[in-house]
Formats: structure tokens, C-alpha cells, sequence
């Protein structure tokens, strides 16, 4: 959920970590610093708050250098300080590492390694790091060829062979081997100026490999303006990153071929291109991103669909029996609308898990049950735990994933890539409707290979290639919503209500106008409101109905009219020219008709719009909402 820069090259390292700092600012942002090695010593400067206050500090000082790690934070142990900000160092002041990740068994080191007469000056599990790797580096100097294993000089230091990496890089394999948990690091030492390294175990890292430099990060979109040519590292693998040549070893010491992969994303897509904030930009791309999502996939002269992924598998998929969807926040959300799509016109029973609960449950899988994961940047923490759960237990696993080469996209059996593009904004906008867009695919593609028609086939992929012209027409009524958003922005809470396939999507326009505008907001299943929530509803608790003209129409017109009773203010999302819903509600914002399936698709864009309108009117940083980070890397 931090972010993570390292350069070495022939350039000044400073500018290219301040950048990469900015473009990773969506990851963490309570504080961030930098160390640059300046030949004979390192200087490190540190910064509480957003990467502007550390730019502040930096015009103080006029560092040169070509070669330094950062670093922007996202707190989990210890609270944004400068003490508690990386890059951490040892007790030398020769080491400086960055992490992303929690060692879980850090308080344990720390308890030796204070024995030991470790001073520590944080209250992070990093700093743990850099006094392990200081505690075995000075052993190996010492005594190279049998460090002790208890009591000595090192804390239980265990044996590596192999001859693959250096000193340095060898007690740092010595170090990760003590290591519970997940981490991805890039440090420097202060006594090998010519050379980062960087390892990996369930934090994501990448390597961009440029014209004379090297730039290592957390997330490509902190790469791609410098070099398009990546490889990305895997569990337990080790980098020794010089000037001039790259060494990569596994936790074993046994050097690795890595596959160097060239990453399609275009460089306008990591910025704003002219709009205000990246969110706004992300919610006006929906017509390509949606369209992305599509092309090449579907064959309508034959109704089917085609996932290369899934063809491949394709004896296996089809003798699913059993659909288990996992994702966290909005791609669960994407799941329920898909656990619909697959119940309704693939015949296979489905049920959605929160990610998070997967593996601490007993989920009943064997051979014929599919588990089928949602994350956009494919590095998700609890998502990867899911599809590693679930491939241990002998279930199919496939996903959705944008980011090529993620973690998640490595890791499962098949699967279908979003091709969106960046998504930068840390609340998700077109991943979700690339999402519904996918699993509608999937539906099609489970349903011809079960009981599904081909008229109904050909219908329902003709309605997934008219909604990007669809997208587009919601967007003429931006205005609209940016209007209604200002006559409800002193409200302090809202409710969202749908019903069957948009009972998804009341909990993702909830979840959207919560977390950018801090608004209290609760998404029901409109059926569920008179069992206990609509107790909350009068003159000042307003609410959003979805009530496209589909088979529960009329339902949702009974939940309207027992809002109103208790004098609730309603604004519906509806179909275009349903005059009769007018007459019921205080505002409507109109979407096009389409299948009740894919209603979903756009219902969600104006409740994006009306959350980023109540965000910017309140003053608020739409692209980076308090406490919050992109990717959740950490349990």
C-alpha cells in the first residue's frame, strides 16, 4: 500500500525518484523521504504529509547523485512522523532500505537484536530490517566462511550456498530467511556505491530496464515514462541491480533468466490529459475502456466469446459445476452483479466471498468448482491469499486483472485481462464497469457451452457492443448531476437502493460517495429497507433508487413510495423516457435502456459522477481520499 522508487544510471537519481514519488502518491501518502548515495556517504531527507512538503525540504539542498532509493507511506506500524517515515537505516548508518509490506515477526527480532545493543529509533517493522541485515552483513565480514548459528556475532544466521550474489547480497539472503510476512525492498549500502538491490515476497516490484539506467518501483506507472521494458520479480526472488548489469537469484542463491516483458500502456494514460483530477478523467474514459474490454472477444456470427485464457482450459471450464467469486470493496461488488450473470444465463450455481474471509473459512471445493478472482491491480493482498488458498484445495482458478504480469495474473490457472489502462485514482471507476463488462462475457461464454441459445447469445453480445455509445450519452448530463450534488451537499447521510442486478450497485454508489466525500452512506437490497434501515429515513436522509424499467420495476416503485411516506427525498437513476417515475421522485438522472443484465454497466456512471461532484464541492482530494491507498498490498 506504500510506494516504492529506486534508481541507478547515468542521470541524476533525484529528479526520477521525486517523479516516481508523485506518480505513486495514490499508493501512501502520510509521508515519504529519500537517500541518495553520494559517493563516500548517503544523505537522506524526510517529509511528513503529502510529496509536496518533501519537494519543500529537498530545495534546501542541491544533491547530485545517480543513484537512490524512496519512498511515500502508508502508515501500519507508527503513526506519519518523520522518525517513522523511509527510508530506515541501521544502527551504521551505512544501510538504507524501503519496504512495502509487514514483517509479522518483527517484534521478536527486535527483542534480539536490542540484546544485542541494537538501537532503534522508530516504531516501524522496517526499521527491523536494516539492523538484521547490519547484525549478519558485519558477521560475514568477520567470519565469511562459518558464520555462527547461535549466540556469535549473528542472530542465528542461516547457512546459504551458492555463489550467485555478493556479500551484500548473500547476508541479505541470510537476512529474508528470518523474515515472517511480505515485503518488497530496495536498499543501499553505503560501503557498495555502485549498486541497489531489491527482493520480493508478496509485495509487488518491478525492474524497468532504460537506455543506460535502471529504475525499480512498486507499480509500473512509475517506470513507463522512462523505459517500457519490465521484469517483474516473484516471491523469493533477489536483484543485484548495478550500472551496468543486473544479476537476479532466487532465496537459494541460484541465478535465475528472467523473461523481460514490454508493457502496451500508453504514457497519456498515466496522466490527467487536461481534466481536473485523474478521477474525472477515469470516469470519462468508459466508453474506450469499456470498448477495450470487448474488442477482439466476441464472434457474433456464432454467438460465443472468445478468452484465450479459458480456451485454453477449455475441456476443464466446461465441466464446471460450481462458481466461488472473490474481490475486495469494488470488485466484490463486480462479482455480485456477475453471480446474477452467471445464475441467470450460464446455469452454474455462484455465490460471492469477501476475499479477506476466504481462507479463514472451510470452503467446500474440489476439481469442478472455478474460483474466479477480481483485482485490478492484480497484487491484491487477501485476493492473492484467496487464489493460493483455492489452488491448494484443487479448485480452478481464474481472474480478471488488469495489470499485466501482476501477481494474481502469474498465479491463476486462466483468465481475461481488463486492457483499461492505468487506473490511477484510488477510487475505482472504469476497472468496475470493465469488470461487469468481462463477466458478461464469461456469461456468455459458460452459457453457449451449456443451455444458452444463440438467439440469446447474439443478443446479449450486440448489447455489450452498443453500451460504449451508451456510456457516452450519460456523460451529456454531467451538469445535471453536478447540479443535483450541490442541492444535496449538506446532506450528511444517504441511502442507495437497488434490486437484483443493481442491488451491486446501491452498495458501489455507497461505497464511492463514502470513501472520496465522506459522507456517511449505506447500500441496501431495496427489499431489505422496511426490515429495520428505513427507520432511518426523513426530510434530512436522502436517497438514491436505481429503477431502470426491468423485471422488478414495479418493486422498486413500492420502495420509492414508502421513502416518500416518511417525507425522504429520492433521486432515481431510470430509463430514459419513464415519465411515470418523475411524478414520484424529487430529481431522475436518465440512463439508456439496455438488458437488465447489463444495467449495471450504466447505473454506475452517474452515481461516480454525483460522488465526484459532492467531493469536489465539499474541497476535498478526490484523487487520494484520507486513509486510504490504491492497492492493498498487506493483510
Amino acid at each position: 500500500m506504500c510506494g516504492i522508487v529506486g534508481y541507478i544510471g547515468k542521470n541524476n537519481a533525484l529528479p526520477v525518484l521525486i517523479d516516481g514519488l508523485k506518480r505513486l502518491e495514490y499508493r501512501g501518502y502520510d509521508s515519504s523521504g529519500v537517500a541518495l548515495c553520494l559517493g563516500d556517504n548517503i544523505k537522506s531527507v524526510k517529509a511528513v504529509g503529502r510529496i509536496k512538503e518533501l519537494e519543500e525540504r529537498l530545495k534546501e539542498k542541491m544533491f547530485g547523485g545517480s543513484l537512490g532509493i524512496a519512498h511515500t507511506r502508508w502508515a501500519t506500524h507508527g503513526a506519519p512522523s518523520e522518525v517513522n517515515a523511509h527510508p530506515h537505516t541501521d544502527c551504521t548508518g551505512k544501510i538504507w532500505l524501503v519496504h512495502n509490506g509487514i514483517i509479522e515477526n518483527y517484534q521478536e527480532l527486535k527483542e534480539k537484536l536490542e540484546a544485542k545493543g541494537h538501537k532503534f529509533i522508530s516504531e516501524t517493522d522496517t526499521e527491523v530490517i536494516a539492523h538484521l541485515l547490519e547484525d549478519i552483513y558485519e558477521a560475514e565480514i568477520q567470519n565469511p566462511l562459518n558464520p555462527p548459528l547461535e549466540g556469535g556475532q549473528s542472530i542465528e544466521a542461516p547457512l546459504v550456498k551458492g555463489g550467485a550474489g555478493g556479500l551484500l547480497s548473500l547476508s541479505l539472503l541470510k537476512a529474508l530467511k528470518l523474515l515472517k510476512g511480505a515485503y518488497g525492498i530496495a536498499l543501499m549500502h553505503q560501503d557498495h556505491p555502485d549498486k541497489i538491490l531489491a527482493a520480493k515476497m508478496g509485495s509487488p516490484l518491478a525492474i524497468g530496464l532504460g537506455d543506460g539506467e535502471t529504475i525499480i518501483a512498486s507499480d509500473i506507472s512509475a517506470i513507463i515514462f522512462y523505459t517500457k521494458q519490465i521484469i517483474y520479480l516473484d516471491d523469493g526472488e533477489i536483484a543485484e541491480i548495478g550500472k551496468n548489469n543486473l544479476k537476479i537469484f532466487n532465496i537459494d542463491n541460484i541465478e535465475i533468466n528472467k523473461e523481460v516483458k514490454k508493457i502496451e500502456w500508453d504514457v497519456e494514460a498515466a496522466t490527467k490529459g487536461g481534466f481536473p483530477h485523474f478521477m474525472l478523467k477515469e470516469i470519462f474514459e468508459q466508453p474506450e475502456s469499456v470498448a477495450a474490454s470487448l474488442r477482439g472477444r466476441i464472434i457474433k456470427k456464432e454467438a460465443k466469446v472468445k478468452l484465450g485464457g479459458l480456451d485454453n482450459l477449455s475441456d476443464r471450464v466446461r465441466n464446471i459445476e460450481r462458481i466461488i467469486i472473490a474481490g475486495c470493496g469494488t470488485a466484490r461488488h463486480a462479482g455480485l452483479v456477475g453471480e446474477y450473470m452467471f445464475e441467470e444465463y450460464a446455469d452454474i450455481p455462484t455465490e460471492v466471498e469477501y476475499a479477506s474471509e476466504f481462507r479463514y473459512r472451510k470452503p467446500i471445493i474440489n476439481k469442478d468448482t472455478a474460483v474466479l478472482v477480481l483485482s485490478q491491480s492484480g497484487e491484491t493482498a487477501d485476493t492473492l491469499a484467496a487464489v493460493r488458498e483455492a489452488k491448494e484445495k484443487g479448485a480452478l482458478t481464474l481472474g480478471i486483472v488488469n495489470v499485466v504480469g501482476s501477481t494474481i495474473a502469474r498465479e491463476i490457472d486462466a483468465g481475461a485481462y481488463n486492457h483499461i489502462g492505468s487506473e490511477i485514482a484510488v477510487a475505482s471507476t472504469k476497472a468496475f464497469t470493465s469488470q461487469l463488462a468481462i463477466l458478461a462475457l464469461m456469461a456468455v461464454y459458460f452459457g453457449r457451452q451449456r443451455k444458452m441459445s444463440l438467439v440469446m447469445g447474439e443478443r446479449i453480445l450486440d448489447e455489450l457492443e452498443k453500451l460504449p455509445e451508451k456510456v457516452k450519452k450519460i456523460f451529456e448530463q454531467n451538469d445535471k448531476i453536478k447540479n443535483i450534488a450541490e442541492k444535496y451537499s449538506n446532506a450528511n447521510n444517504f441511502a442507495f437502493l437497488g434490486r437484483k442486478y443493481n442491488s451491486a450497485v446501491a452498495a458501489e454508489g455507497a461505497l464511492k460517495l463514502k470513501e472520496i466525500s465522506y459522507i456517511h452512506s449505506e447500500g441496501f437490497a431495496s427489499g431489505e429497507m422496511k426490515h429495520g434501515a428505513i427507520a432511518l429515513i426523513d426530510e434530512n436522509f436522502p436517497s438514491i433508487c436505481i429503477a431502470p424499467q426491468d423485471s422488478v420495476y414495479e418493486k422498486n416503485l413500492s420502495n420509492i413510495a414508502e421513502i416518500k411516506a416518511r417525507r425522504g427525498k429520492v433521486i432515481a437513476i431510470a430509463a430514459e423516457g419513464d415519465e411515470k417515475i418523475k411524478e414520484l421522485v424529487d430529481d431522475v438522472i436518465y440512463i439508456p435502456k439496455t438488458l437488465e443484465m447489463l444495467t449495471p454497466i450504466l447505473a454506475t456512471i452517474p452515481l461516480q459522477l454525483f460522488a465526484y461532484h459532492m467531493a469536489v464541492l465539499k474541497g476535498l482530494d478526490v484523487d487520494k481520499p484520507r486513509n486510504l491507498a490504491k492497492s492493498v498490498t498487506v493483510e
